[in-house]
């Protein structure tokens, strides 16, 4: 009961910011959302699709605003990654309801693919909020992090801005299947890795 009237107050407080602010209110949640704070890009992005289907906001400014969002958030957390290091983030982690097993999830899923798991992990759940840390933690290069972030990012938020548009006035609805959604996105990035890795291979054999 009480989970579920923290999500309405969250629903509540992120409709009235874009409500208010448009692209602005977009860009400052989605900055909130790659900085650790948990506001969900589930709810924002497909909000600002059904305003666009009201004619409200204009598509690709919402995808962009939420991207930019998303890599000056992300920047953030790349930092603190940088500038405090791993023991900071166990200590204060916490505060932002950032658990050391969310850290741990993220840094094996680094160190498994590396660089361009800043790219994939935009469209993972879990993952996708936390890796910007651990590649902070690494000092990943920062031009490449910043390409890898913005482009999942921009994928991500096309999708998501995409399904607001064709549910319309039942945006609210994605809740409800958001888990389905995010395992149609895992899988199809699997499918993604399996298909380069078989490229690259035969590459190599054909060399």
């Amino acid at each position: 009961m009480v989970a579920f009237e923290i999500v309405n107050s969250l629903v509540d407080f992120i409709v009235q910011t874009i409500s208010s602010s448009g692209y602005v209110g977009i860009f400052l949640l989605m900055v909130a959302e790659s900085a650790l704070i948990p506001i969900p890009s589930e709810i924002i992005m497909p909000f600002s699709g059904y305003l666009v289907s009201s004619g409200k906001l204009d598509a690709p400014y919402v995808v962009l605003a939420g991207s930019f969002g998303n890599l000056v958030g992300s920047w953030i957390a790349y930092f603190v990654g940088v500038r405090a290091g791993r023991a900071f983030v166990i200590k204060y982690g916490k505060y932002v309801l950032l658990r050391k097993s969310h850290l741990e999830l993220t840094e094996s899923y680094f160190r498994k693919y590396g660089d361009r798991s800043t790219f994939v992990s935009r469209l993972l759940p879990a993952v996708r909020t936390y890796i910007s840390l651990p590649a902070g933690v690494a000092k990943m290069n920062v031009k490449k992090f910043s390409v890898y972030t913005f482009g999942g990012s921009l994928i991500w938020n096309s999708a998501l801005t995409y399904i607001g548009i064709k549910l319309g006035e039942q945006w609210t609805n994605i809740r409800h299947y958001s888990n389905y959604f995010d395992i149609i996105v895992v899988a199809g990035v699997i499918i993604a890795i399996i298909l380069y890795i078989k490229r690259t291979k035969n590459k190599q054999e054909q060399s």
